[in-house]
């Protein structure tokens, strides 16, 4: 199986979804290479060369680039969904939701409840989100936990390339409108992808460790941290399950809850801030639904309530780190 990078990986499936099904197009700020000419090699691609490349196979009539007005482009997408499209819309950074939120969570979110059932919006909003990339506080958000608020709203986060391009796949073709979260930092890692095209249902975790000691549940680019915390863990004789949720929504409660069970023990590990994220979603899960179980108190590793710094120096201590979900599990099995 060939190693791909992220980027490559959801490249790959845009691309074969696009060829499998012409209603798939995509839109968005550069996505088609700016002013490059088509057939172009350098043609941009959006900000970090995710499209680079679709414009010159699938054109312009597919490959939209729009002005720089997010509330008009994703507005358009939820409508070009509702009426037999399967657009894929590119918020460049999630944290630009601001200036569109109103177009998907008042419009796209709700079609499928207004009209009782008869709509549909198969709409991907693809956007960057995390830490790390020192694009300081307008650029570096994990405003995942909001859109998982909203009902009617499916929210994906790809851990890795695999990941990536299943889900993706699984977002163009879902009859729902999808918000899938791509951590910038994650670009270029890479993880071994099936050439063909393959879907990963949405709300089906997936286990990356097995332990009997600790419960690691993290989100997003947080699953790496926390397979390397474990890996290090193991050399102690501390032996811990991580559980990647792969979607905030739906969320695979059932794994989470049998994980918990299993060890007694739980660590959450969220990049986003900690007052309502999905770090204080799934401790209130667990308190509620296997008190029972906890042989100790949930353990949250999170990124603190304050926006994201510039400084190279307080952004590296902002995001949580393999170190401090490792401190936090080592702390919970000498407490317990």
């Amino acid at each position: 199986m060939a190693r791909k990078s992220y980027r490559q990986a959801i490249n790959e499936a845009l691309r074969q979804e696009m060829e499998r099904d012409s209603r798939v197009i995509l839109m968005g700020e550069d996505v088609a290479g700016g002013m490059g000419a088509e057939g172009e090699d350098d043609a941009w691609g959006g900000p970090l060369g995710v499209t680079k490349g679709l414009m010159p196979i699938f054109g312009r009539e597919r490959v939209l680039d729009t002005p720089i007005t997010e509330s008009a482009f994703i507005g358009a997408a939820a409508g070009a969904a509702a009426t037999g499209l399967r657009p894929v819309a590119e918020l460049m950074f999630v944290d630009f939701m601001g200036v569109c939120f109103d177009q998907i969570f008042n419009q796209a979110a709700k079609f499928r409840y207004m009209f009782g059932g008869k709509a549909v919006t198969p709409l991907v909003i693809r956007t960057m989100y995390g830490a790390g990339f020192r694009a300081a506080s307008q650029h570096s958000q994990c405003l995942y936990p909001l859109f998982t608020h909203i009902p009617g709203l499916k929210v994906a986060l790809p851990s890795n390339a695999y990941e990536a391009k299943g889900l993706l796949i699984q977002a163009i073709r879902d009859d729902d409108p999808v918000i899938f979260f791509e951590h910038k930092a994650m670009y270029d890692e890479e993880a071994e992808v099936p050439d063909e095209a393959y879907a990963i249902p949405f709300g089906e975790a997936n286990v990356t460790r097995e332990g009997e000691d600790v419960t690691i549940i993290a989100f997003g680019r947080m699953v790496n941290l926390a397979n390397e915390a474990a890996d290090r863990l193991a050399k102690d004789k501390i032996s811990c399950t991580v559980v990647d949720p792969r979607t905030t929504s739906p969320l695979d409660t059932e794994t989470i809850l049998e994980t918990a069970a299993e060890t007694g023990r739980v660590v959450v590990v969220d990049e986003a801030h900690p007052r309502c994220n999905m770090a204080t979603d799934v401790a209130a899960l667990l308190v509620q639904e296997a008190f029972g179980d906890l042989k100790a108190p949930v353990r949250m590793v999170t990124g603190p309530h304050a926006p994201v710094p510039f400084s190279p120096a307080l952004e590296d201590l902002y995001i949580p780190s393999a170190a401090r979900i490792e401190a936090a599990v080592r702390e919970l099995v000498a407490g317990s």
